[in-house]
């Protein structure tokens, strides 16, 4: 027979709605009171039934989670690893669940965000991109549903609640970076630029260059697409230039690493020959040969906050839609080196 909240109260010596009030962590209960409680629960192998408990609450305790078009390549990328466990650590504490999407086109993610919201299977959506041309976030806009994006949004970005990172000061500090360190033919390797995380980091490239009266040579200019362009590729076009690059920015430690697996196959030495910085500090960089310098955007404290963010806003509806914005630091190690040349006045 299972264990009910009368028995709980019973051997707890307290009343049910007592109980009932401990389960949901009310201020009205004191410490000590839920300790006891919470002993004789675990004494007595209580568990709560969640199904009762949504048809009574209307709620699911449950988030969504939409990722970018390709559920494939973001498992093989390892900032996706850490930004969702920032999200679960979050949900943990809360006692939420996490629904994601699978779908392997913009299609097939939209329709099973359909599917979230009318078939009530989750209270929030955590969507974790930004992008142009997008269907997720105008459709949850129009539902009244709510969600919070990792990433800035490309519009109405007063009305919706958001986490990022300054994506254009960090890839502006970056670049200075390697300029400190005395290149001057910089390439720049990013995403696709249908994200605005990828035209930020573009644009903080840009800025950088342009402060340092350099010029942006769009020869040096790539970006890597999965299944379209690939790391061999663009440093096959790269390498092949009458003048290539002497460092370069990649805006993401996983393409960093394809890039440097691509650079060795052609005998070019790291960083003897070139310098690479990447994006996210994710545990890649530290196990890359050379050990990658990449700046660090805390990917688990930007899922931690864009579920800690929803949850707030679930229990309270009404509240101003704010936008937090992570800290950035670049994390040093040995993928770069000085290179002194100077400029000719």
């Amino acid at each position: 027979m299972s264990v009910t909240i009368k028995d709980v109260a019973k051997k707890a010596d307290v009343a049910p709605s007592t109980v009932s009030r401990v389960i949901s962590d009310s201020p009205r209960i004191s410490e000590k009171t839920k300790r006891k409680v919470r002993k004789v629960m675990d004494e007595l192998g209580y568990h709560l039934n969640y199904n009762g408990r949504v048809l009574v609450s209307q709620s699911t305790q449950t988030i969504g989670i939409v990722t970018k078009v390709s559920s494939v390549h973001s498992f093989e990328n390892p900032f996706f690893s850490e930004l969702l466990r920032g999200i679960s650590d979050a949900c943990h504490e809360s006692d939420y669940s996490i629904y994601l999407t699978t779908g392997n086109t913009e299609e097939a993610i939209y329709q099973e965000v359909v599917k979230m919201v009318q078939g009530k299977r989750v209270d929030g959506v955590i969507v974790l991109y930004s992008r142009q041309d997008d269907k997720v976030v105008p459709y949850l806009r129009e539902c009244e549903f709510p969600f919070v994006m990792v990433g800035k949004p490309v519009d109405r970005a007063s009305e919706t609640m958001f986490v990022d990172n300054d994506n254009i000061q960090a890839s502006k500090d970056v670049t200075e970076y390697m300029i400190a360190l005395g290149h001057e033919k910089i390439g720049f390797i990013g995403g696709d630029s249908h994200y605005e995380v990828a035209r930020d980091r573009l644009e903080g490239f840009r800025l950088a260059l342009s402060n340092h009266n350099l010029k942006v040579n769009e020869e040096l200019r790539k970006n890597i697409h999965p299944g379209k362009v690939d790391a061999d590729e663009v440093v096959k076009e790269l390498m092949d230039l009458p003048d290539p690059p002497t460092g370069l920015v990649i805006t993401d430690d996983y393409n960093a690493l394809l890039v440097m697996r691509a650079l060795a196959a052609r005998g070019v030495k790291l960083p003897e020959d070139m310098s690479i910085v990447g994006f996210n500090n994710t545990m890649i960089a530290q196990l890359s040969n050379p050990p990658l310098t990449t700046v660090d955007t805390q990917s688990i404290q930007l899922g931690h906050e864009s579920a800690r963010n929803l949850i707030d806003l679930l229990n309270r509806p009404d509240m101003i839609k704010k936008s937090v914005i992570i800290p950035t630091v670049i994390v040093e190690r040995e993928s770069c080196k000085e290179r002194w040349i100077y400029r000719q006045e």
